[in-house]
């Protein structure tokens, strides 16, 4: 299993949103739910318009912990909710297969987002990419990395850094800064 990055720039984040409204607005709600909401993708793909129509917040049982999570849907979020899910029945899936009232697969938002990340030069990229874009850029607009571990229910705040890269990001710094010659 490959290692995927959060998307750290934000023109990136932005310009693969663009790209992908552009060729679903499936895709494009999905990547949005994503980076909006830092569920995994086993998560996301379960959601029906019921669990989201006039909607203020989410509650789910989370697939891998069994632990129940609310969170405020997000207003940019909200928004292109409201307009996706205009016209469809409360019983179908939000990511939904178009030949069937069944979500897509693991591999189908992987492939989504791999060939959007390809667009624009990203090679680590796959589903958990959504959840630790979110998670990196929470952390960059608040350090506060304890919080992160408390909504990804991480055992251990070092656990969250890593995953969401900015152990890395430190790292790199260290070796770059590092010079015997100037």
């Amino acid at each position: 299993m490959n290692t995927v990055e959060p998307i750290r720039d934000k023109e990136t984040v932005i310009d693969i949103a663009e790209y992908l409204r552009k060729d679903s607005e499936r895709n494009y709600v999905m990547f949005l739910f994503g980076i909006y909401s830092g569920l995994r993708i086993s998560d996301i793909l379960k959601f029906r318009v019921r669990d989201v129509k006039d909607k203020s917040d989410i509650v789910l049982r989370e697939k891998k912990t069994g632990k129940e999570k609310r969170f405020p849907i997000n207003r940019d979020l909200k928004k292109a909710l409201e307009q996706y899910i205009s016209g469809k029945d409360d019983y179908e899936f939000l990511f939904k297969n178009p030949h069937e009232n069944k979500p897509i697969t693991r591999q189908q938002a992987y492939n989504i987002l791999s060939d959007a990340g390809k667009k624009f030069g990203i090679e680590k990229i796959g589903t958990h990419t959504l959840r630790k874009t979110f998670g990196y850029h929470v952390y960059q607009s608040t350090k506060d990395a304890a919080m992160l571990m408390d909504i990804f229910n991480h055992a251990d705040i070092h656990i969250t850094l890593r995953y969401i890269g900015v152990n890395q990001d430190q790292k790199d710094k260290v070796y770059n800064k590092l010079s015997y010659f100037r």
